[in-house]
């Protein structure tokens, strides 16, 4: 009766959770105006510093994808640092595209570099094969329906000896490290998003979907089914987070 019980409610949860991924972009719009003090809030600003350690990890490229470009704070990133002479972003939320779009705006200014924004989805990409030099995602990979559909569309639309630099949250393999991340991650981080951003569903859906996703080795084996090569992966702050870089 207790196995059954579970059974159900995993069934029941994984429901929720591919509902949920099916209108990721609408999620995203309805919190686009508070994501980035939020996520830079909440985190104590590691998240720029994890984006940091990404961009290190890439090759300097001359036209690069940003999957799942968001608020562009990677892509600013990359064409602070010259990783970077063109950057295309895809995204499902308009309302983060929009944000982002303003951002690359106020910060290069004179000369305005450039970044395209498509609204696209990461799993059926509208480029041709071999388009990019590079390709990147950060805290994306989780959010598609189908894992290895996008890493398909990654490998597809990158060119031959092109890097893929994903940084994506991961789950903390110390008991004492997962105990804290669980208590803030599914008691605190919920209740202030909920009351910052109004919304009562995006930030309890983000501990689901990193509990719920792959990582380490893991996450490398889904690189190597879609057929990049040279994998590396690298945890940051206890494990909370991953770089993984791999080449075609």
């Amino acid at each position: 009766m207790c196995m059954s019980i579970f059974c159900c409610t995993f069934a029941a949860q994984n429901a929720r959770m591919e509902n949920e991924k099916q209108h990721i972009g609408s999620l995203f719009d309805r919190i686009a105006e508070t994501y980035d003090g939020l996520n830079h809030g909440l985190s104590l600003n590691i998240d720029r510093l994890w984006r940091r350690r990404a961009v290190t990890a890439m090759k300097p490229a001359k036209r690069v994808l940003d999957v799942a470009i968001g608020t562009a704070d990677l892509t600013i990133e990359m064409l602070r640092r010259g990783k970077a002479e063109h950057v295309t972003g895809i995204d499902l939320s308009k309302e983060m595209m929009r944000i982002g779009e303003e951002k690359v705006k106020k910060q290069y200014q004179t000369p305005q570099p450039a970044v395209d924004f498509v609204l696209a989805n990461a799993q059926a990409m509208p480029f041709e094969d071999n388009s990019f030099d590079a390709v990147t995602c950060a805290f994306g990979c989780r959010n598609f329906s189908d894992l290895d559909a996008g890493l398909g569309e990654m490998y597809r639309v990158l060119k031959d000896g092109g890097q893929v630099t994903i940084l994506e949250f991961s789950y903390p393999e110390n008991k004492i490290i997962r105990w804290a991340y669980d208590l803030y991650f599914t008691r605190i981080l919920p209740f202030i998003g909920r009351v910052v951003s109004h919304d009562k569903t995006a930030y309890t859906y983000l501990n689901r979907s990193v509990k719920s996703f792959c990582w380490g080795g893991m996450f490398v084996q889904h690189l190597l089914n879609a057929g990049f090569r040279s994998t590396f992966f690298k945890p940051l702050t206890f494990g909370i987070a991953t770089i993984y870089t791999a080449v075609k």
